[in-house]
């Protein structure tokens, strides 16, 4: 009999689809735009983007604001 976790699992991997969805976009535009800047992990058919891989790619694509750029 399965037992129920009183806390949830922090993921540190999604599918491809949830990836897309954290970030905002669609899943073409995920898989054109931003799944070629990504290190995946593939297990078989099984393709997974680890969540700190998405971190880096949000933190290197983020635009300066123009406060910033005056500075």
């Amino acid at each position: 009999m399965a037992r129920k976790l009183d806390a949830p699992i922090p993921r540190v991997a999604l599918t491809p689809a949830e990836a897309a969805a954290a970030l905002g976009v669609g899943p073409d535009f995920f898989n054109d735009e931003i799944r070629p800047d990504l290190q995946l992990i593939r297990r078989g058919r099984k393709v997974l983007v680890p969540v700190a891989e998405l971190e880096r790619w949000v933190s290197e694509n983020v635009e300066r604001t123009l406060a910033e750029e005056l500075s």
